[in-house]
């Protein structure tokens, strides 16, 4: 028996990158997914990966009408709604995020738009969905090592950090509220992964070389994002229906190491 088989699961934020690498870890794992994306091309070759296990919708997370039109969409075409994995997020950098003296209230807007009301959003769908259903379900949500493990050097951005400390927070306490329906939330924190967010870092040498410290587990490396998928499976299966409420780092050590400019 499949850990995620019957399971069906929405991806706010899906189509690319570690929430499309989760939905084809749930697909092979007997789930059926919908995910959820802003770029039409993107969700059309995500359906396409994931076959007849799977569908796409098109919507941007920061839309109070997308992650509830996702839910009832999934319910419909795959006969219920058991998991939400919010993953949608982003650098607020271009909109004036940044070390506090220089934050515009642009970027700080902005940034907790994207990665903080977009979660609340998708989160009170799926609790609004639970309830009337009563049938319980899980919500995994994407927050960050910068929510609690600064890096000041390579990585000052305020504003994001601040949202994904938020998220944490906002976790905990959604957990705590809602246990005895038997709905459970918990996250998962990574630092550095390959995704289209991390270009700026990637291509960077100096931080590359900052990495191999910082996160130095595996030779010391950025983060690929089939390094979540286990963890995504866990907290979306059956697996860990008496776990509620935590924050499990997927960060090649980064929170543990110094790191060496």
């Amino acid at each position: 028996m499949t850990w995620l088989l019957k399971k069906r699961i929405v991806i706010i934020g899906g189509t690319t990158g570690i929430g499309l690498s989760a939905a084809l870890a749930f697909v092979k794992e007997g789930a059926k997914v919908l995910v959820v994306g802003r770029d039409e091309e993107n969700s059309l070759k995500a359906e396409k990966l994931l076959g007849d296990h799977g569908t796409s919708f098109v919507g941007d997370a920061t839309s109070e009408d997308t992650a509830p039109q996702a839910i009832a969409l999934c319910e419909d075409k795959f006969g219920g709604f058991d998991g939400l994995y919010h993953v949608a997020g982003g650098s607020g950098r271009k909109f004036g995020d940044g070390p506090l003296h220089e934050l515009t209230l642009e970027g700080w807007n902005k940034t907790l738009e994207l990665n903080l009301t977009s979660l609340m959003l998708s989160n009170r769908a799926a609790i609004h969905t639970f309830k009337k259903n009563n049938t319980g379900g899980t919500i995994l949500n994407m927050a960050s090592v910068l929510g609690y493990s600064p890096s000041p050097k390579h990585f000052v951005t305020h504003a994001y950090a601040a949202s994904k400390s938020a998220i944490i927070g906002f976790t905990q306490s959604i957990a705590s509220y809602y246990a005895e329906e038997n709905i459970r939330l918990n996250a998962i924190a990574p630092a550095l992964v390959e995704t289209p967010m991390a270009q700026r870092a990637a291509r960077d040498e100096t931080i590359l070389s900052f990495i191999k410290t910082k996160q130095p587990l595996d030779g010391g490396r950025i983060g690929s994002p089939t390094d979540l998928d286990g963890a995504a499976v866990y907290f979306l299966s059956d697996y860990s229906k008496f776990t509620t409420g935590q924050i499990l780092s997927v960060d090649g050590g980064w929170h543990l190491s110094e790191g060496q400019y």
